[in-house]
């Protein structure tokens, strides 16, 4: 069914009506995404966790957090959970307990946002840095904060250019740097090293924090071991997402601030608790859920659906190369990245593009079944003639570029 077949159902256009059928409204949205789950394999959503139990006992009344997650005051509807979910999510960082602070937040954007609002408080005049493959939302932030943005090279696979960084910060050398790395960047889930980026901020003259947007690979990595949020680290704070690997049905995600780094705001006598939060009224629905992906999985759990994934993506790539059509991954990566498809195959299958270079993503959830699928489809398309043409170098170039 069409958008505008489903808004005429819905009664978009007079919502006072006397005979919307709010069954079939609903019946018909399920329909429709039912219908293009097989073929929606470009974007990251896990979707092999099952939280019915908690939508079935929680989704019929408010669940509002307000104020710090620390405080009992105000409405503390479910912030135990999210008190839980803050605290496993710093330990797998091994982030110290005597130097954390964080919460439960919409998702990466606020996440991002909270971090940021809290380098600026410490360093006001301080530049923010952040690559070409940096996620949308950072040079966004930037105009939101008034801040003055330096965009930093990628390198052709998606990493941070950290001899550009350092070209950029010798140029700005009187002001404080606040620098953005990225940990699996939006198209080809590339992984800043942060340890260069620590060293390039410290030797920086004017000092400063680093940031890391986290949202897509930030639990998988710190799942292995490579990601920490420890004394060694230098990372001042991190913003990672729910509803990507963590499989929360309704955007999510946590941010966690060095409490060294983070100042706390006033108390607001209407709530009965302290303002720390970007949103202050939080979904404590999203806190629950996220609670409830952890306590189901463990971190062995979520360990092993991230090593399944892996295998996944490991699996496509072969499959895809082996017809001719080129694909890479990087090591740690659930993405694969791949020339961009001819349309009728992305007509079919929901894939993000970005010029000559598209990708899967291998969530926990995606089948074998959906990747043969996909190859099959990929390999009629490339095996008719309006589709073939000799391979260049500059095909190769292209594939391994992110256009900004």
């Amino acid at each position: 069914m069409t958008a505008a077949e489903v808004m005429d159902l819905a009664g978009a256009a007079d919502l006072s009506q006397d005979h919307i059928d709010i069954a079939a409204v609903l019946d018909q949205l399920v329909s429709d995404a039912d219908a293009s789950a097989a073929t929606t394999i470009g974007y990251p959503g896990a979707v092999d966790l099952d939280h019915r139990e908690v939508v079935d006992r929680l989704a019929r009344r408010l669940w509002n957090n307000i104020g710090d997650i620390s405080d009992d005051g105000g409405f503390a509807h479910t912030r135990v959970l999210e008190r839980a979910v803050v605290a496993w999510v710093a330990d797998q960082l091994a982030v110290p307990d005597d130097d954390r602070w964080g919460y439960v937040t919409t998702g990466g954007t606020e996440g991002n946002l909270a971090a940021l609002c809290a380098a600026r408080r410490r360093y006001p005049t301080a530049r923010i840095y952040y690559s070409g493959s940096s996620h949308y939302s950072i040079r966004k932030l930037v105009g939101i904060l008034g801040a003055q943005g330096v965009s930093v090279r990628a390198d052709e696979r998606g990493e941070m250019d950290y001899d550009d960084l350092a070209a950029q910060l010798h140029r700005r050398k009187r002001w404080p740097a606040i620098v953005v790395g990225t940990a699996g960047t939006t198209l080809t889930e590339a992984v800043d090293d942060t340890d260069r980026l620590r060293d390039l901020l410290t030797a920086h003259a004017g000092g400063g924090l680093l940031h890391v947007d986290a949202a897509l690979s930030g639990i998988p990595l710190a799942l292995d071991g490579r990601l920490r949020l420890d004394d060694a680290a230098g990372i001042s704070s991190i913003a990672v997402s729910g509803h990507k690997f963590l499989g929360t049905p309704v955007p999510c995600g946590v941010v966690l601030v060095r409490g060294s780094a983070h100042s706390l705001a006033s108390r607001i006598a209407y709530t009965g608790t302290v303002d720390t939060t970007i949103s202050g009224s939080r979904c404590g629905l999203a806190a629950a859920l996220l609670w409830h992906s952890i306590a189901v999985q463990g971190r062995e759990g979520h360990r092993w659906r991230a090593v399944r994934a892996r295998h996944l993506a490991a699996y496509a790539v072969e499959q895809i190369n082996a017809i001719g059509w080129h694909a890479w991954r990087h090591d740690h990566a659930f993405t694969v990245v791949v020339q961009t498809p001819p349309a009728d195959v992305r007509n079919k299958w929901v894939l993000a593009t970005e010029s000559s270079v598209s990708h899967l993503i291998c969530m926990p959830g995606i089948t074998r079944k959906q990747i043969d699928a996909f190859v099959t489809d990929l390999a009629a398309a490339v095996s008719r003639p309006t589709a073939l043409r000799p391979r260049t170098p500059a095909d190769d170039a292209d594939l391994t570029t992110t256009t900004h």
